[in-house]
């Protein structure tokens, strides 16, 4: 189990935690492909971190003689939270000036891995899944053969 943390992110957190929704409980190779082409500023931001809480992973796993595969890694647990706001100031109407708050947000990736059961299971699913589709499609099409074909002969 590693971790990683980015403080004080200069993004809002609502935005982050768009794109840091749409990566919890996937795996790690997966959730980089995802924010490798999301259109996300945010996601430039999250995979930088996911990229340290990997070496991080790795590095505890030397450190300790113990091997880590890492396509075995998945986030069990992702958050961002709000840091501190910046407060500025903007000109407004008649000498006034109105505040702005410039939201920061924190980042807080925690990487686990996957059982190898549970990998050779979820891979046996699918390709049942794969046959079962493939099984289906092979018995529609002869049936959409047989039926265009008797209706040739009632003509």
């Amino acid at each position: 189990m590693s971790s990683a943390i980015q403080r004080t992110a200069r993004q809002s957190p609502y935005k982050m935690r768009l794109v840091i929704d749409q990566i919890r409980g996937k795996d790690v190779n997966e959730a980089l492909g995802l924010l490798k082409f999301s259109k996300k500023h945010a996601a430039k931001q999250i995979a930088k971190v996911l990229n340290s809480a990997v070496a991080n992973a790795e590095f505890k796993s030397r450190e300790g003689n113990e091997p880590v595969d890492v396509d075995t890694l998945y986030i069990s647990h992702a958050i961002v939270n709000e840091g501190p706001a910046l407060r500025r100031f903007m000109p407004a109407a008649q000498g006034r000036a109105t505040p702005i708050r410039k939201r920061t947000s924190h980042v807080e990736i925690i990487l686990d891995a996957r059982e190898e059961k549970l990998r050779a299971t979820r891979s046996a699913r699918t390709a049942e899944r794969s046959t079962a589709k493939s099984s289906t499609e092979k018995t529609s099409s002869s049936s959409t053969t047989k039926t265009s074909s008797s209706s040739r002969s009632k003509r």
